[in-house]
């Protein structure tokens, strides 16, 4: 398959670098265009012949991002933009297939069309987003997309092969534009099942859940805090920022600041269950982590965890319950705890059932369609 050459197009690391690494393996041509520095890059597992950085003309731009990032934010991420694509323009190689990020690449993919005849594969991690404006603009203080990435999203739709999306409610979605979803492929998100190890709770876990994300309302942080109020034998564990939702000052709730990806194991192994309470989320990475670590999930309609039912194990271990409903929410959270208590062995996936959560995974998946795709 080295004959197939895949140029992959982003700013920073995202899923798309796993991707990378993933096809690598399979044995495609592969070229990673970000301004992702090369170590960093190596780290997680991509040879560095397939890294092509952009850093050296990016970086103005990645600073003005990181260090000022609310000086003149739309002008800001126009020239983002615009010199991304310029970025990887200049540095494209010839390429059968261009797999990009939806809004972000436009102008680079029209490039590759027009100039290799590639197939344009747009990576589309959130719903469509005429949906996703709609649920953000009824979100107190959630970040709309401008106006500028909105007609952006619409042309890439239009341009694009096809769009790879990670879950069913992204799918549905895009059920309002029957011509865009004829090219959808849905292809759920992986992890790094080395530095996910399955682990069994202990017993002082028994009644201890774990949330790994900002503490937003976005997140579903209100009425996750109000179902765990209801269930007054029942701990919180937080990970991460601090964000819009004021976090519970009670025994129940207890935060700990955001630690490395390597990290997080020590928390899955401190839990008995896993919980997300998102109102806006294309498939959370978190959940993949947690039902490889051996926990099971309680998630909303709106996170993609219900996709990740990969086998018969998988299944009996995701709870998925209506987004903003706190009765079903408590309720999942008491009942998954329940069932876990009465069979320890739930926690055992087998290696197989494992298997299916990883980025090795995602990638034969992926695979298949760009082999379609020829």
């Amino acid at each position: 398959m080295r004959s197939l050459k895949v140029a992959i197009a982003t700013g920073g690391r995202f899923h798309v670098l796993d991707l990378a690494r993933e096809l690598d393996a399979l044995d495609y041509d592969v070229r990673f265009y970000s301004y992702v520095p090369r170590k960093r890059a190596l780290r997680f597992g991509l040879p560095a012949r397939c890294q092509v950085g952009l850093l050296p003309m990016m970086a103005p731009f990645v600073g003005w991002h990181l260090l000022l990032r609310r000086l003149y934010p739309a002008a800001q991420e126009k020239m983002m933009v615009w010199a991304l694509n310029r970025a990887v323009i200049a540095r494209l190689a010839p390429c059968d297939v261009f797999i990009c990020m939806s809004g972000l690449f436009l102008e680079a993919a029209i490039y590759a069309k027009e100039k290799y005849r590639a197939r344009i594969f747009l990576e589309r991690g959130s719903q469509h987003i005429l949906s996703q404006k709609e649920i953000l603009e009824v979100i107190p203080g959630a970040q709309l997309p401008s106006q500028f990435m909105v007609q952006r999203e619409l042309a890439g739709y239009n341009l694009a092969d096809r769009i790879v999306v990670p879950s069913s409610h992204v799918v549905e979605s895009f059920r309002r534009d029957p011509v865009t979803a004829a090219k959808l492929f849905k292809n759920p998100y992986g992890t790094d099942l080395d530095q996910f190890p399955q682990q069994c709770a202990t017993l002082s876990a028994a009644k201890t859940v774990l949330f790994v994300g900002t503490w937003s309302y976005r997140k579903g942080a209100d009425v996750l805090a109000t179902a765990i109020m209801r269930l007054r034998d029942v701990t919180l564990i937080h990970v991460g920022g601090l964000g819009d939702v004021p976090f519970p000052k009670h025994p129940q709730f207890v935060h700990y600041d955001p630690v490395p990806q390597w990290r997080l194991k020590e928390f899955y192994a401190q839990a008995r269950a896993f919980v997300l309470a998102s109102r806006e989320e294309g498939l959370a990475l978190v959940q993949v982590q947690a039902l490889a670590s051996g926990l099971p999930i309680i998630c909303t309609d709106r996170t993609g965890g219900i996709d990740l039912a990969h086998s018969p194990a998988l299944r009996a271990r995701i709870r998925q319950v209506a987004n903003e409903d706190v009765k079903a929410l408590a309720d999942g959270i008491a009942m998954t705890l329940e069932s876990a208590a009465l069979v320890p062995s739930l926690t055992q996936l087998s290696t197989a059932d494992r298997q299916h959560l990883s980025w090795r995974c995602y990638g034969e998946r992926y695979s298949e369609v760009l082999l379609g795709a020829q």
